[in-house]
This record gives structure tokens, sequence and C-alpha cells, in this order.
């Protein structure tokens, strides 16, 4: 709900619909990481709404001015807890407005008993720390929160991969394991840099402020932060630091589960002061609804939302540098600056084999790569597409293959891997199951790829 490269920057404009495909978000549930499940017979559905949670949430959503006709909470098969449609919806209809009175905002910790303890700190804390201190303060409080029916419906943990066992993070493929590491230590960043704010507030707490803001409580809160929030840009507040200010918390719209087929509309409407979201297509009775979260691959979801989705369309397996270079001949005189070429104009990174092959900028960056010594001094015609010879087109595909090869070799090896740990890590079965997925995922991608270039080779003969 956040796009672009910040921590809670990103915005992820889900989008909603049904999906004969779907593919739910996991961070719903700790322990369901993997969704994929087709329309679902209503007889396998188990309606959440009459548990005492959803109806202590059904009553503090009342008191706010919020009833939703169109939706009831429900446990679907493979997706795990969702929404569903009580009735037909049509396309264009507006599924939920939920009123800006039940929205989780900056807006409400300012107006807080933390409102006036941020306002004075130096230097100003960013709105995710804001955010993050509220939610551990307001589950610290208990049954005194007013938010307590919202805090009992989210989750107790996620699978965010700074949740995660290091042995488990130390499966992922590099690209991720990479980013992963960055999570947790920016996790970490946060809550060490946030200590001295936190003993700011002891004077709110009859406990010592260190047991009631620990780490892990910090890290719950940030992971419900980036993982349920919806893009709400907030007026600028002196009181807080530069970083954008544009994360909600949305009760009740938040149980939407995820599939990457569907396409919303979803906004803050400044006229009806409710944060809508709109259906692009029609959907039958009894039907689970989902939003998108973006066309994101399957390694971004796992990093951002803590699952994979199955038959993504969107998933990829990403080409490292050291990988892109490892089947090309090491007396090339010219490698160094070949890859400075591509440095320079942005075709070292985002390089991946997809369900319909090697992407466009794989193909390219090894035609460049592939180029004889007479042939050098046509890269920009490469950059631009531009074919340079037949036996440039055959290498290049060649080399692709190699790549694509040596990767299914390393998927295989690292599901055998991970199958011999679930064996003996029986308490990680849950974590290791995941990253098996991921894995599985990606060689099926590898495959495909290869037999396209299997295809495209025979074809060129």
């Amino acid at each position: 709900m956040k796009k672009g490269r910040g921590r809670t920057s990103r915005i992820r404009r889900r989008k909603l619909s049904r999906s004969s495909e779907s593919r739910g978000g996991a961070f719903r549930d700790a322990h369901s990481f993997i969704h994929d499940v087709g329309t679902p017979d209503i007889s396998s559905l188990l309606n959440e709404s009459c548990k005492p949670e959803f109806i202590e949430l059904k009553k503090w959503l009342k008191d706010r001015k919020f009833e939703d006709p169109n939706l009831i909470p429900a446990r679907f098969p493979g997706t795990g807890r969702g929404l569903m449609s009580k009735t037909s919806l049509r396309e264009g209809q507006v599924i939920i407005s939920l009123p800006a009175s039940c929205l989780l905002t900056t807006d409400t910790v300012i107006r807080s008993y933390l409102g006036a303890y941020i306002a004075k700190w130096q230097p100003p804390p960013s709105p995710l720390l804001a955010l993050c201190t509220f939610l551990v303060a307001e589950k610290h409080a208990g049954t005194r929160s007013p938010w307590k029916p919202y805090l009992d419906i989210l989750p107790k943990a996620y699978a965010l991969p700074v949740c995660l066992e290091p042995k488990v993070v130390n499966l992922f493929p590099r690209p991720l394991k990479a980013k992963a590491r960055e999570q947790r230590t920016r996790v970490q960043e946060l809550f060490t840099s946030s200590r001295d704010f936190f003993s700011s507030l002891q004077p709110l707490f009859s406990e010592a402020v260190e047991s009631i803001f620990s780490y892990s409580a910090l890290l719950w809160a940030w992971c419900t932060v980036n993982t349920r929030s919806v893009y709400m840009k907030l007026r600028r507040r002196q009181c807080f630091s530069a970083e954008p200010d544009t994360c909600a918390l949305a009760p009740y719209l938040d149980l939407l589960n995820h599939s990457p087929n569907v396409q919303v509309k979803a906004a803050f409407n400044e006229e009806t002061r409710c944060y809508e979201i709109r259906a692009a297509s029609s959907c039958r009775r009894h039907e689970e609804v989902f939003i998108c979260y973006g066309p994101h691959d399957n390694q971004r979801l796992l990093l951002e939302y803590g699952f994979v989705s199955t038959r993504n369309p969107h998933a990829c397996v990403y080409v490292s540098e050291d990988i892109l270079v490892k089947y090309l001949p090491s007396t090339d005189k010219q490698m160094n600056k070949k890859i400075s070429i591509l440095k320079d104009h942005d075709f070292i990174e985002n390089l991946t084999f997809g369900w319909d092959g090697p992407s466009w900028r794989l193909l390219t960056a090894l035609k460049l790569l592939c180029l004889q010594a007479e042939e050098y001094t046509c890269w920009k015609k490469v950059l631009l597409g531009e074919i340079i010879s037949d036996a440039n087109e055959k290498t290049s595909l060649d080399i692709a293959q190699k790549i694509c090869h040596y990767f299914i070799e390393e998927s295989n090896a690292m599901l055998q891997k991970v199958s011999h740990m679930k064996d003996e890590e029986v308490a990680l079965v849950n974590q290791l199951t995941l990253v098996e997925t991921l894995w599985a995922e990606e060689l099926k991608i590898l495959q495909a790829s290869a037999e396209l270039l299997s295809n495209s080779q025979a074809a060129s003969r």
C-alpha cells in the first residue's frame, strides 16, 4: 500500500475484486504463508462474524459510524481469514467506505496522551515511530485501550524476514537474503535510536518503560504498520521528522486478502471523509473479495508482507552481477568496460527470468557483454535494442540458457536442503515451508524459461 523505496513510503495501491486463482495475505495468519485456491464451495467456508472478537469489532466500528452491508469476515480454504461478499457486487460499486474516525493515523497519535511528549522531543521522531509507539502503548493498556477491539484481531506474530530465524533467512535466494538482513538492521537501529524517546514516556506508565517498549514489542508494531497500513497523505507536522507521513491503519479493511490479478480504486475521499474501496469488476454472492498490494514478485511479497503467492504472474528470478558474468570468457579484455557501461546505464540490476523467459533487460545486458572486440563500438545500438549480428544473438541466448540451468540446479539443491531441515527442525517447519514454496515457485519459472530458450535456439538453427 505504500509505494517507493522508504521503509514506510512504499505505497501499496491495493486493488480489489474477485479472482478464480486467489492468493491471500499471509500476514493475517502467522501460519498461512502460502495461498493458492480456486473459488471455494460455500459449504467449506467458516463464518467468522459470530466469533467474540469480531462481534466486538463490529460494535466498535458501529460506534464510529461504520456498518458494512456488503462483506462479512470468513475463513477460506487456502487463503485463511478474509472478507466474503454477502450479496452480488457490481462493477464500480463502493465496497467499503471507512470513516476517518476509524482510521489510525499520526493525527490519532498527536491527539492522544502521547502528543505532548512527541511535540517536545528532539530530534523530532518519525511518523513511523509515532505509530509504533502508539500501538505498543495501546496494546499494553489492554482493556483500558479504546482501540482494543481492533488490536485483538491483529496478528500476534508475523512472517516477515526480520521475524524469521537467521538459519531460515540464510536459505533465501541471494538478493532476498541481502535485503532481509538490511531489514533486520533497520528495525534494530530504530529500536536502539528510540530508547531515549521511550524513556521520556516514563511518567505515563507505572511499569518501567524498558519492559513495555521492548524490542519484541516494537518489532510487532513495526510489522503491523509496514504490512497493514493503507496510503493516506497527511499534512506535514513540524513535530515529526521529514519522512513522508503516508500511513493509515484501516480496521476491517485490512482483513482483505491479496490476489495479483485484481484491480481497484482505493483512496481517501475528502468529500465524504472516508477511505473508499471501489470494485473494478463484479463479484458473486459468497465469494471472497480481494485486493492487490501491487505488481510485486514473490521475493518482494515475502520481504514486505511475509508470504509467497503461488502462480504469481509477476514472480521472477533475479540474476546478480556475479552470475551474469559466470559463463563469459575470462580472457575478454573489454569486460570491465562493458560492466561499467551496464552500470552507467542502469542495466546491471533487475535482470530476471520470468514465466515468459529471460527479460529484455537480461538479454540486452548479455548481448552487450557478448560483443566481440570488433563489435564493441556498437554497444549503444545494443542498448537501443538493435541486432548486431546473428553470432551475438546466438551467444547471448547460449549464456542465458547456461545461467538458467545453473539456477535450476541451485533451486533443486536448496529444495533438497530445506526438505532435510524440515525433518530435523520441527519447530521451524512453518518458516521452512515458506522458503520451500519460494524456491519451488522459482524453479517452475526457471523450467518455463529453459523450455522457451531451448525452443528459441532450435528455431534459430
